[in-house]
């Protein structure tokens, strides 16, 4: 593996300036002149009504349908590491093909290879994305009357900071190719910015929605009433997170996960770690959650998840994302990343393990994923519904 990788929190820096002015041309966001057809010109699946009536965001915990995944095409961010992260993706992909159906997304020229890397429990389909991060780039997935449909965030590269001409188009793609009935929502926006409990409870970082890179001149009150009739919550608990530190802008679901109604788990640095605002943006969250209420009006339990100890981490470099708290919920089962740090992945995993007790608690390696900015639950995305095995 190489020594240096241009990671997401990378690619933050390289596209500041002269790059970003260059991608701002081709952005398929909204306000930008590149963007995506609309839907009544366009030949995806059908978008219907915006409305709240019976729509629900359910919890990850939920029963899966699939796991979706993307094959990581771009040698612009990966270079030579390109193999080692797509090792990555096949071995997440094969672990958690032992429990739920999964569907990786590859570039029709890389669909082959990508098939003979994940193995035959896992079926590639042809479609073109640009990278990895499926959890950003896949739809939103409601129930809204008895039906699953799709909601459609729009993505543009986390506020146009990398390529994305092809995974913004993942949205309308997959849907029209599952006849999924298509949300297009107001708003821009990534998976990785929500966490429900699925009765009504939104937890979401402000840095990473109420963004002028993605929602110039709207307000929190005006973004948090498109989620709740786009989501069918009831409540949204803001935390603060940590603006443009990283590419994302600090998504939600690598500092706090619902593992029930009332419970949560907060990403903790390790003991001794000199504070940062990582550390501090923790610290908020905390203070926010122990004051605040669900939306059944109940009080949060919140529970530390220490990270590893970084002298004792298989991966390498400054962006490697070392939180447990990037696990994947799936069927009668839970991935979380395997650091290196026996005595810290032992103890996340034993946490893992007394608030999951009936699920396997499956450590999966992930370093180039991790050296990346990213972690398991970046890298799927599930659909709720009955297995499709049954």
């Amino acid at each position: 593996m190489s020594e240096l990788l241009p990671s997401r929190r990378t690619a933050l820096r390289a596209f500041a300036g002269v790059g970003a002015l260059a991608l701002g041309a081709s952005a398929c966001g909204p306000g930008s002149s590149g963007r995506a057809a609309s839907p009544a010109s366009s030949t995806s699946a059908s978008p219907v009504a915006r409305t709240d009536a019976d729509r629900r965001l359910g919890a990850e915990w939920e029963s899966h349908t699939r796991t979706f995944m993307s094959w990581p095409a771009l040698e612009s961010v990966w270079e030579q590491d390109l193999r080692y992260v797509r090792e990555d993706i096949a071995r997440v992909a094969r672990a958690i093909a032992e429990y739920e159906y999964v569907v990786v997304m590859a570039r029709p020229d890389q669909q082959a290879a990508a098939q003979r890397a994940c193995g035959s429990q896992v079926e590639v389909i042809p479609l073109a994305v640009d990278d990895l991060w499926a959890r950003d780039t896949v739809p939103v997935f409601v129930e809204e009357s008895g039906k699953v449909v799709g909601v459609d965030f729009n993505f543009n590269g986390w506020g146009n900071k990398q390529e994305h001409k092809n995974d913004a188009l993942v949205g309308r793609t997959l849907l029209q190719k599952y006849a999924v009935p298509r949300v297009q929502a107001p708003l821009v926006s990534e998976g990785g910015s929500f966490e429900t409990d699925g009765e009504g409870t939104l937890l979401i970082t402000e840095s990473s929605i109420v963004n002028a890179n993605r929602n110039p001149g709207k307000s929190r009150d005006q973004i948090e009433a498109e989620l709740k009739t786009l989501l069918g919550v009831e409540k949204v608990i803001w935390l603060a997170g940590v603006r443009g530190e990283d590419i994302t802008d600090a998504h939600v679901d690598s500092l706090v996960r619902f593992t029930a109604p009332g419970v949560i788990l907060l990403d903790r640095a390790f003991p001794g770690t000199p504070a940062d605002s990582w550390s501090r943006s923790s610290d908020q969250a905390k203070s926010v959650l122990s004051k605040a209420t669900d939306a059944r009006g109940r009080g949060f339990e919140v529970i530390d998840l220490p990270q590893p100890d970084p002298a004792r981490i298989t991966g390498y470099s400054d962006e490697f994302l070392s939180t447990y708290a990037n696990f994947y919920i799936a069927n009668d089962s839970v991935f979380m990343p395997q650091f290196g740090d026996k005595k810290g992945d032992d103890r996340a995993r034993g946490i893992l393990r007394e608030h999951f007790p009936k699920r396997d608690i499956v450590p999966v390696r992930i370093d180039t994923i991790a050296t990346g900015g990213g972690g398991i639950h970046c890298a799927t995305h599930d659909q709720p519904g009955k297995p499709a095995a049954e």
